[in-house]
C-alpha cells in the first residue's frame, strides 16, 4: 500500500515526495526547522541545513519559542525577536529526507536545480514512555516527542517576465489630453 500524504501535489509527474513516520527527533524544533526550509530549492536547503548543523546559520523559532534565548545570527530572520538555535538532530532526520527525495527526483528523471519544496508537514507521533526516579519513592514520567514528517518537491519551471507594453516595436498607442483623443505611430 503506498503511503499517504496530507496534500496531493499538483501535477505528480512533476512532484517528488519523501515521509518519515515516528521518528525520535523533537517535534517542536523540527516544526521549526521545517518551516525554515519551506519554499526553498532543494540545493538552498540542502546547503542551509548543513550550515546549521556547522552552527554556521540559525533556525529561527516562531510558534515554539518559549525559554529559546536570542541570538545575534537570529538577526538575519526579521520578526521573531532574534529567538533562534542550532537544532543539529532535527537538521540531521530533515537532510536525510531531502536526500531521499532527491533520489526520488532522479528515479522519475526530474531536474535537480528546478526541485522547490511546495509543502512540509510535522506532525506529533504517538509519545515512547520511560520512567525516571523521584524523590520519596514516587516514579515519574520521562516521555519522548517523535515526530512525523513528510515532503512534497516540485519541479519549478523558470518564470519568464511579462514583456513591457512600450517596447513594442510598429505598435499604435492612444493618448488621452483634454477629453479628445490623439494616435501616435511609434516609429
Amino acid at each position: 500500500m503506498p503511503a499517504r500524504y496530507s496534500k496531493t501535489p499538483e501535477n505528480p509527474t512533476k512532484s517528488v515526495c519523501a515521509k518519515g513516520s515516528n521518528l525520535r527527533v523533537h517535534f517542536k524544533n523540527t516544526r521549526e526547522t521545517a518551516q525554515a526550509i519551506k519554499g526553498m530549492k532543494i540545493r538552498k536547503a540542502q546547503k542551509y541545513l548543513k550550515d546549521v548543523m556547522e552552527k554556521k546559520q540559525a533556525v529561527p523559532f516562531r510558534r515554539y519559542n518559549g525559554g529559546i534565548g536570542r541570538k545575534a545570527q537570529g538577526k538575519m530572520h526579521p520578526c521573531h525577536n532574534g529567538q533562534a538555535g542550532w537544532p543539529k538532530k532535527s537538521a540531521e532526520f530533515l537532510l536525510n529526507l531531502l536526500k531521499n527525495a532527491e533520489a526520488n527526483a532522479e528515479v522519475k528523471g526530474l531536474d535537480l536545480d528546478l526541485l522547490k519544496i511546495v509543502h512540509v508537514q510535522v506532525n506529533r507521533a504517538p509519545k515512547m514512555r520511560r520512567r525516571t526516579y523521584r524523590a520519596h519513592g514516587r516514579i515519574g514520567p520521562y516521555m519522548t516527542s517523535p515526530s512525523h514528517i513528510e515532503l512534497i518537491l516540485t519541479e519549478k519551471e523558470e518564470d519568464v517576465k511579462k514583456p513591457d507594453p512600450k517596447s513594442k516595436a510598429g505598435s499604435t498607442q492612444t493618448a488621452v489630453s483634454s477629453g479628445t483623443e490623439v494616435k501616435k505611430i511609434a516609429n
